[in-house]
């Protein structure tokens, strides 16, 4: 890969990544610019949410059983917008939306298969927390227009891209091609991400666990019993949870530490989504020397039957998720 100095612009990134990798076709890029596109749309309307009347649900609930944000729909129907006419994706599969997102007929179809999440941590919209749209792509094999769910239902290890864009007190976009973890912060002066956190690692030895302990109770006795025991104050170990797991992964991420969502008696087979919240974050956390399991096996090892299955996740600093995977194991 190319040396890249901070304040390298995300175009200029991505174009001598590419041209590093004879026999690219530019497909990859043009997504990603787009992908990026709508980031600056949504980060712009995040930050004048209230204002522009953006505040506050709208009444339903989604796929999930959740309840709609007026935003979640932003977010989801501007990178829908996006991305379905540049001629680079055969199907996007959304949190939002049921089944498959099928490009419509007027526009080319490419090689490539987009799941997202386009709003995470909607709840903390009306507070001002820290939100953002995770995204994950796969290389289409099926043949023919339309894509297949096979195209997607696939092990992340397959995956050749991943990311997020975090909208905070500042947007950043986070991705990566497998080739290390770089962070491209958005100067809305100019309308321009730029290169500003290159080559993350997780960093092995920070001892911080992100987890809603609210739900303790509901988790494995062996699991209570290892957090607790974080809590003498000899080991020094602290707790640190925003409560969106974007912004707990984004702070792990540059910081170090663990993200748990352990399974609980009202969600057996945990809460997160695979395709476009576990898949995706697994492969930065992995990209960026860490790791992520499910308590018993690596998340890009597992292949998910379903678009919107769910699974637990345990995610960060290596030694810490192998901590809690031997902890449930014993």
């Amino acid at each position: 890969m190319p040396h890249f100095e901070e304040g390298t612009t995300l175009d200029r990134f991505l174009l001598e990544t590419m041209r590093a990798h004879p026999g690219a076709t530019g497909q990859l890029v043009t997504l990603l610019k787009q992908v990026a596109l709508a980031g600056k749309l949504v980060s712009a309307r995040v930050q004048r949410a209230g204002l522009a009347g953006m505040l506050g649900a709208v009444g339903g609930m989604n796929i999930q059983g959740e309840f709609v944000q007026k935003l979640d729909l932003y977010a989801n129907e501007t990178f829908k917008r996006a991305l379905e006419h540049a001629g680079v994706l055969c199907m996007i599969v959304s949190e939002e939306d049921d089944g498959i997102i099928q490009i419509p007929p007027q526009f080319e179809v490419g090689e490539y298969v987009f799941s997202m999440d386009p709003l995470d941590g909607s709840s903390n919209i009306d507070t001002n927390a820290s939100i953002g749209t995770i995204f994950a792509v796969h290389r289409r094999f099926s043949t023919g227009r339309d894509g297949v769910a096979a195209d997607v239902l696939r092990r992340g290890r397959e995956l050749i891209c991943a990311g997020y864009v975090i909208y905070g007190a500042g947007s950043m976009m986070v991705l990566s091609t497998g080739e290390g973890v770089h962070g491209f912060t958005l100067d809305p002066s100019v309308g321009e991400f730029f290169l500003s956190h290159r080559d993350i690692r997780l960093a092995p030895d920070t001892r911080a666990y992100s987890c809603n302990e609210a739900y303790s109770a509901q988790w494995d006795p062996r699991l209570q019993a290892w957090i607790a025991s974080l809590k003498d104050p000899s080991l020094g170990w602290s707790a640190r949870y925003i409560g969106s797991l974007v912004g707990d992964f984004h702070r792990n991420l540059v910081k170090g530490g663990v993200f748990l969502y352990p399974p609980t008696a009202k969600a057996k087979r945990g809460k997160l989504r695979m395709l476009y919240e576990a898949q995706p974050l697994a492969f930065l956390a992995e990209a960026a020397g860490g790791a992520a399991s499910d308590g018993v096996m690596p998340i890009l090892d597992k292949l998910p039957t379903e678009l919107h299955e769910r699974t637990p996740l345990f995610i960060g600093n290596r030694d810490a998720v192998a901590r809690i995977v031997e902890v449930l194991g014993s």
